[in-house]
């Protein structure tokens, strides 16, 4: 292994005191940037995250069509243009390691009339894209699956039409099944039902986060669960209007940062965390009380403080699953065992994230036990080694976490993280040695 890709994670000598100001959140930022691009106008779009897979998702709606420019500090999207009545010419859409462009946008090359043929990186290649053929299949459009069935490379051949009316899905591997459907239902030629069928659906707050975006976009969305427990949507269709928004910071992305206080004793401060969310990164505020920081709010700004103890947890994370590397991190620092569980499905994320933080967290002597739907922390005397981030920007920020109270450990490839946090490493040394303050003229 080349020492050029190892990066040692920086010790903190002093408890951390620091405001932080994180970008917008990834989630949101592909969810407003594929409705502006279905819209039936322009839109604009404030806060809009620049991060790797944010530029993917911008390069798959521009190569469909959509036109995305940024003007006076905000990203302004010209959408769609009409479908054309004969098949355009064959496009290649690189979706890299980005979940939202590999599993929405398929959905959207089929109201585009030609072929869209859709390839990744190579651990890409092996994340489940089962359900996603399915339910173009279900809506009459033909894919080709150039590889392993279920997975990428495919081409979906767009006709310019979804079918729409009742369709059934699978999510239990990902609420992404779910979203993906619902972002393009306003344009199928018939009102949708959605169906999940699955045993288990993760990350709830995502499919709300949907159904948010949908509305203040115009379009009617419900959501029902019946008798049995089956979950079920249903949009109506009709045009996508246009919009003005401003996307909030990612509360994921801050998590790292927050759990900084928590290790070091210290205290951090995120601004403008909002006062109601659907990000799912904002049950840090309980998780992080849970284990013993100090959690309160100043106007608009979100502060943590530690006390120096890490207590163990035992917490149900399915509606949370991304915050399993940060809050496992954590848990290998702590005075007691830990258990995160309902997480399943992080298995087909950018890596299978249970075996790697079973791994990289016994490595670092935590021994950690795989469960089937979670992990099992028991902290040790830790020491520092080389932590794998399997090109997965949550695995590095666990381990720059872990590094904060563990000298010499060296995380892989740390430049992972510009997939959702562009300057990850210039934010964590800012957090460690802020600038001082200026004297009052």
């Amino acid at each position: 292994m080349s020492s050029e890709v190892l990066w040692t994670a920086p010790v903190a000598d002093q408890p951390v005191d620091a405001l932080v100001r994180v970008p917008g959140s990834k989630s949101l930022t592909a969810r407003w940037m594929l409705l502006a691009a279905a819209a039936a106008e322009p839109s604009v779009l404030r806060g809009a995250l620049v991060s790797r897979d944010t530029r993917l998702m911008r390069d798959a709606l521009e190569r469909l069509g959509a036109e995305l420019e940024v003007r006076d500090g905000a990203l302004h999207v010209t959408p769609l243009p009409p479908r054309a009545a004969q098949p355009a010419e064959p496009i290649e859409i690189h979706t890299g390691l980005a979940g939202t462009v590999m599993r929405f946008v398929p959905l959207l090359a089929a109201l585009h009339h030609g072929d869209v043929r859709f390839t990744g990186d190579a651990p890409a290649l092996q994340r489940p894209m089962d359900p996603v053929v399915d339910l173009l299949r279900q809506q009459g459009v033909e894919v080709t699956e150039h590889g392993e069935p279920g997975r990428l490379p495919l081409t979906v051949h767009g006709t310019g039409r979804l079918r729409g009316g009742r369709l059934e899905v699978d999510a239990s591997a990902s609420s992404q099944f779910i979203s993906n459907m619902l972002l393009v239902a306003a344009h199928a030629q018939e009102d949708v039902e959605l169906v999940h069928v699955g045993e288990v659906l993760p990350s709830l707050p995502h499919i709300d986060m949907t159904m948010e975006t949908m509305r203040q976009a115009g379009v009617e969305a419900s959501h029902r669960i019946d008798e049995q427990g089956r979950q079920s949507w249903r949009v109506r269709r009709g045009e996508i209007r246009p919009v003005a928004v401003t996307i909030e910071p990612d509360l994921s992305n801050a998590g790292p940062f927050l759990a900084a206080a928590l290790a070091t004793g210290g205290t951090i401060a995120v601004d403008d965390w909002p006062e109601t969310t659907t990000q799912p990164g904002d049950a840090y505020r309980d998780l992080l009380a849970r284990m013993g920081g100090t959690v309160w709010r100043e106007g608009r700004t979100l502060c943590v403080r530690g006390s120096g103890e890490i207590h163990g947890i035992d917490a149900d994370m399915s509606a949370m699953g991304e915050l399993v590397p940060t809050m496992s991190a954590l848990c290998a620092l702590a005075d007691s065992p830990s258990r995160l569980t309902g997480v399943a499905h992080l298995r087909g994320h950018e890596t299978d994230r249970l075996k790697a933080l079973a791994t990289e967290l016994t490595k670092v002597g935590a021994r950690t036990e795989e469960l089937e739907d979670g992990v099992e922390i028991h902290p040790g005397r830790l020491r520092g080694a080389v932590f794998e981030s399997y090109e997965d920007h949550r695995m590095a920020t666990a381990g720059a976490i872990i590094g904060l109270r563990v000298a010499d450990l060296r995380v892989v490839d740390i430049s992972t993280t510009q997939k959702t946090l562009p300057d990850f490493v210039g934010m964590w040394l800012s957090m460690l040695h802020p600038e001082p303050a200026a004297d009052d003229a």
